[in-house]
């Protein structure tokens, strides 16, 4: 990945006073460059109550287990899975996937599953499978989602069914290790970019924007910032 990944620039406008300049001159500060995890919220911003998080959690674990299916994800894909009963074959499976939709299930049966994905698949790339139990006494029915967009994580699976808190989810370290110094940091600066988005409040790049405004603000303090943008 590009270094470039990793920087953000910054131009805003700004007036002078008792200046006869009718357009305010456009004032534009070079990339600046930064290297830094983001792997956890800084402290300054408000903890979440525990009562309410606890709260959150137990209704969110139980929307998950009252649904027909349970699925895992990681950046790149998304894996489903259903029982079904062991006398049953491929031939008795119906299962459809497009870019945007799926239904799964078994023949003249309501689908197990049914909906519009929140994000986009590689329908190609995805796949499934049936395995069988060791003492032949089930089946299960396995489905692979290759995301489209493999920096972000899935809410859920079709747009209808209760969601996770994506803010809430940590990767497998052992995963991460995996990855070069770089790409490590571009992965989890997005993921510290996407719970920040969650929860209304400014990305590293915003961020990084802001703290240039303010010591521009203090290296010029002739100038008039109340009507600044930051691009």
């Amino acid at each position: 990945m590009s270094s470039a990944a990793s920087q953000c620039s910054i131009a805003f406008y700004c007036q002078f006073p008792n200046s006869h300049i009718n357009k305010p001159p456009f004032l534009s500060i070079p990339n600046y460059h930064h290297q830094q995890h983001y792997s956890q919220t800084p402290s300054k911003w408000p903890t979440p109550d525990p009562t309410t998080e606890a709260a959150a959690l137990a209704r969110e674990k139980a929307e998950q287990a009252s649904l027909p299916y349970t699925w895992t994800q990681t950046l790149p894909d998304l894996t489903l899975t259903f029982p079904i009963p062991a006398s049953l074959k491929a031939r008795d499976l119906s299962i459809s996937l497009t870019k945007t939709t799926i239904s799964a299930g078994i023949k003249g049966q309501t689908p197990i599953i049914s909906g519009q994905f929140p994000h986009p698949i590689h329908v190609d790339d995805s796949t499934w499978t049936i395995t069988t139990s060791p003492d032949n006494s089930s089946k299960t029915v396995e489905i692979l989602l290759d995301k489209v967009n493999k920096q972000e994580w899935w809410a859920h699976v079709v747009t209808t069914a209760p969601k996770i808190d994506v803010t809430k989810i940590v990767p497998d370290n052992s995963k991460l290790s995996d990855l070069d110094g770089e790409t490590r940091g571009l992965v989890e600066k997005m993921m510290y970019d996407q719970r920040q988005k969650e929860q209304g409040l400014p990305t590293s790049d915003e961020q990084k924007k802001m703290e240039i405004l303010k010591k521009f603000q203090e290296q010029h303090p002739e100038m008039d910032f109340s009507n600044a943008k930051i691009q």
